[in-house]
């Protein structure tokens, strides 16, 4: 901006205006200018107006982060403004059902707000402050690093230098507040899993419907209520964890023979509490390193899954016995270049501990952690302890106050005459609740009585295992 120190009133707002139209002019020629000229201009401008630039990329300084500003911007601007800019791209949602709207390269947005310190004032629109948003996206030379996106991407913010401090503590602020109440708003939720392919991705997505539910899950009625009060009273309890200088997490250890219902627990545990799942597969993931990555980009509200866990790596007590013998066995150098070629993983238990309850388990609040396994009994002790795996939740065999839920559930049936029997034959013989679920699910839809069919089939399958574990002195 032209400034005269003998100018009138006058002549220096003539300037001004005049200033800001031959740079509005020039934009348009501007916008078809190579991009290494085109970065100048904008520079130039920015010295000229004595403007702030502020740039968002996608992803973050740290290695392992992604910008989370980034995102918010992008959600607040295609939800804020899609009924005003000029060129949007238009793509659907996870689902394929909604139609998501962000904004194209190189657009430009007008944005105003008005700072707290003015929402009291009479002259509110004259103290409305604007802001310009504008998207890039950038092809990345070959050979680059990241694998699985050849583009980089960013947003740059552009304000007036004298409203810095309302811009930074203030707008920023409303723009994260905003995207987080329409992400709640739209929000639907999510099942990760830990990437395969390397470069920067970390999860890959689909969304979440599992239909179970407590009220249909086959279990101890006060068991099931037990569970569903301690979730409860976790997601309630942020100020108490930071009041006791603990991190805000809980870990929960299901453990029993095949088919008790450990998935669908989780499954459970996730519908009640409305926490996405992020399921990590560990054999996937080659150090300790990469664990950490991953664990830093979940998000809170959610439940960190390892199933199987006794199958996922060598972290039983036994282990360092294990790996003794196998010492004597191999010559070092074999074993490394053997290991190099399975691609095995290295996830140590150290660094399994520090991502449970270590310093790296502060980062984030209101998760669960939870570990399935069929031999609770193989784990080592310091992994699954009390303060670690705060709650171990034992799904056994099916007993009569879970078949009567599974019997509403399949048959649509609260009591039956051949209820009596199936009472005592399930005291005697250890069967799974997935085995009685498959025994009273109709074999023929158009049968007169459904549920006595049923019944009677659970009640021969009960018979025969009943006299083969007599057999094999079970």
């Amino acid at each position: 901006m032209f400034s005269f120190r003998n100018s009138g009133g006058f002549a220096s707002a003539t300037l001004t205006a005049m200033n800001t139209m031959i740079m509005f002019n020039l934009m348009g020629v501007v916008n078809q200018l190579p991009g290494a000229l085109c970065r100048l201009f904008r520079r130039a401008k920015l010295w000229w107006f004595r403007e702030v630039q502020i740039t968002i990329p996608e992803q973050g300084r740290e290695w392992h982060m992604y910008n989370r500003v980034f995102s918010a911007a992008e959600c607040y601007l295609g939800a804020m403004f899609s009924d005003r800019a000029l060129r949007m791209k238009a793509g659907t949602d996870r689902t394929g059902r909604s139609i998501v709207l962000t904004v194209d390269d190189a657009e430009e947005i007008v944005d105003e707000f008005l700072p707290a310190a003015m929402e009291k004032k009479e002259k509110k629109k004259a103290g409305a402050i604007k802001v310009t948003w504008r998207y890039h996206c950038q092809q990345i030379e070959k050979g680059s690093a990241r694998l699985w996106n050849n583009e980089k991407k960013y947003y740059t913010l552009t304000f007036d230098a004298r409203h810095r401090p309302e811009v930074v503590n203030e707008y920023l602020e409303h723009v994260m507040e905003t995207s987080n109440a329409i992400e709640m708003r739209n929000r639907q939720r999510k099942l990760y899993t830990n990437s395969m392919g390397g470069g920067d991705r970390l999860w890959t997505q689909v969304e979440f419907k599992h239909p179970a539910s407590f009220a249909t899950l086959a279990m101890d009625p006060k068991k099931k209520q037990a569970i569903m009060d301690d979730l409860e009273t976790f997601s309630k309890s942020q100020d108490y964890y930071a009041k006791i200088g603990k991190a805000w997490k809980r870990g929960y250890l299901l453990y029993g023979p095949p088919g008790t219902g450990k998935s669908t627990m989780i499954a459970c545990m996730a519908n009640f509490l409305d926490y996405d799942v992020y399921d990590i597969e560990l054999t996937a993931i080659r150090h300790n390193t990469d664990l950490r990555r991953l664990i830093v980009n979940t998000t809170g509200k959610s439940i960190i899954v390892i199933e199987d866990i006794d199958c996922s790596l060598q972290l039983s007590g036994a282990r360092g016995e294990a790996r003794k013998e196998k010492k004597v066995k191999e010559p070092k150098e074999k074993k490394a270049k053997e290991s190099k070629e399975k691609g095995e993983s290295k996830v140590t238990l150290s660094g399994l501990l520090n991502f449970i309850d270590g310093l790296w388990s502060a980062c984030g609040g209101e998760r669960l952690i939870v570990f399935t396994t069929n031999h609770v009994e193989k784990l080592d002790p310091a992994l699954i302890r009390r303060g670690r795996m705060d709650m171990h939740v034992e799904l056994g065999h099916c007993e009569f106050e879970a078949f009567k839920v599974l019997a509403k559930n399949y048959l649509e049936v609260e009591a039956h005459p051949l209820f009596e029997k199936v009472r005592e034959l399930l005291a005697a013989v250890k069967i799974s609740p997935a085995d009685v679920a498959e025994q009273l699910m109709p074999k023929n839809i158009r049968a007169h009585d459904k549920a006595t069919g049923c019944l009677q089939d659970l009640l021969h399958a009960l018979q025969t295992l009943l006299e083969k574990q007599s057999i094999n002195g079970i």
